[in-house]
């Protein structure tokens, strides 16, 4: 296994990319975890490629990352900008069995692959067993870096998560996860940093990184995969929550217990790295961000139309008090955090995964400290999404009951009630709820009235 993960590609790099070129172009932007989509693929850029197997063997292995050229879309700031790196890692057999047809990616006609398939090698346990035994031994290949904390036994058996997901998922033998990032940006990523810092506090409410992947490449570090414990048997909190509703089960029990972990979460997070005071100058510019998103939605969306005056209102109930000094702590968060974030064990207790933030924002930001109540306006958003996705009709008074046990469980233990700010909580949710609207319109249209009725609760001048 060692020596067939040595070798680095230099020599027939521009050819191996030409070739893949109309391929990728019809493959890309059919994947889940592409970020660009409804705008064409204009070309491709080489970052990095390096030969994990030997292309000459029966069987190929190439790490690549290419940028995608794509058109700027015409409303800016809500989609990547022309050039994201993406994480590729193409397997070459001159021929795919069945089982790995869904895997596909196309046939090659010329360049130095030519006449040989090609197929994302997730899906086959050969190049996945030379990924996690890279980690294993700290290997060094070309630019890549394979790095671990803990011991990692040899020959599991891996399969690949089929589930629609923003980035790809090996599980190794129900032992281990590796999460491997798709779009990929230099710097330091939160899904690594923020679970290695939770480790170090003890928090147990985060599985700990075991292991990490990483390119060094022109003097810039890229994170490109986590490899975590596999929680086994544990329930995803949204399929959880959407049973217990199809049942007519009380879910607020649940919720008051995840309302708890969010807040041990935050806490180890405040103990772990710096927190910050927002004063005037930091809320106005917070302010400012949420008025100019709700702006830029209205245009796309036009059914915002005759709720925006009353959405600025919660923004601009923030900004009062904010110029009237009220200040507000600051600190790191999850960033994106929703009952599909959260994993139950058949024991009753709680986990946060996937740390990386909104990945259509730039890394820079997801690494700001933020006001906790951000993460909890995100969960009290998808207690409303289950009420109205269960397949009955839908279910206020859960939303309701979930919402306010999810509050009193994270006061339980960080001693401050979210609700007893109810200005900055409105303007986050009012601020989540708008997301939702423009990524539903585009997205998914038939799922635009969810966020369209919290829009018509949060626009009422009552709302606080």
């Amino acid at each position: 296994m060692s020596q067939a993960v040595t070798r680095s590609v230099t020599t027939t790099s521009p050819g191996l990319l030409a070739s893949l070129d109309p391929l990728l172009r019809e493959w890309l932007p059919r994947q889940r975890w592409f970020a660009g989509k409804g705008r064409p693929v204009t070309g491709f850029s080489l970052v990095a490629v390096t030969e994990l197997l030997p292309g000459d063997r029966k069987l190929g292995l190439y790490h690549l990352l290419v940028r995608a050229h794509q058109p700027l879309s015409p409303v800016h700031g809500t989609v990547p900008h022309p050039g994201d790196c993406y994480q590729l890692l193409i397997g070459v057999r001159e021929a795919l069995p069945p089982r790995l047809a869904p895997a596909l990616i196309g046939h090659v006609h010329e360049g130095p692959l030519a006449g040989r398939t090609v197929y994302d090698a997730l899906y086959d346990p050969r190049p996945a067993e030379v990924i996690l035994e890279a980690l294993r031994t700290r290997a060094r290949i070309g630019g890549l870096r394979f790095e671990r904390r803990d011991e990692i036994r040899p020959d599991l058996v891996p399969r690949v998560v089929t589930a629609e997901q923003s980035n790809s998922s090996v599980v190794y033998g129900d032992t281990f996860i590796l999460k491997l990032l798709r779009r990929v940006l230099p710097g330091v990523n939160p899904d690594l940093e923020l679970p290695l810092a939770l480790a170090r506090e003890g928090c147990s409410r985060v599985p700990p990184p075991t292991a990490w992947m990483t390119a060094e490449l022109d003097g810039e570090s890229y994170v490109l995969g986590v490899l975590q414990p596999f929680l086994q048997g544990a329930s995803d909190g949204w399929e959880l929550a959407l049973r217990e509703l199809a049942k007519d089960e009380d879910f607020s029990g649940e919720a008051r217990a995840l309302g708890r972990a969010t807040a041990e979460v935050h806490t180890a997070l405040a103990r772990a790295l710096p927190t910050v005071t927002l004063g005037h100058m930091q809320l106005e510019s917070l302010v400012h961000g949420m008025t100019e998103r709700l702006e830029s939605a209205a245009q796309a969306v036009p059914a915002l139309g005759p709720y925006v005056p009353g959405l600025r209102s919660a923004f601009e109930a923030l900004a009062d008090l904010a110029a009237e000094g009220r200040t507000w702590t600051a600190q790191r968060i999850h960033g994106d955090l929703h009952l599909g974030q959260c994993l139950r064990s058949p024991s009753g207790q709680w986990w946060l995964i996937d740390f990386e933030g909104e990945p259509a924002k730039p890394l820079a930001e997801r690494r700001m400290a933020q006001p906790v109540v951000r993460d909890v306006a995100g969960m009290l958003r998808s207690f409303d999404y289950a009420a109205h996705s269960a397949g009955g009709p839908p279910a206020p008074e859960w939303a309701e009951a979930c919402r306010a046990a999810y509050c009193t469980g994270y006061a339980e233990v960080s001693g401050s009630d979210p609700r007893t700010d109810p200005v900055l909580l409105r303007a986050y949710e009012t601020d989540k709820a708008i997301y939702e609207v423009l990524y539903e319109a585009r997205h998914r249209p038939d799922w635009l009235p969810v966020p369209m009725s919290a829009v018509h609760r949060l626009a009422a001048p009552d709302t606080t």
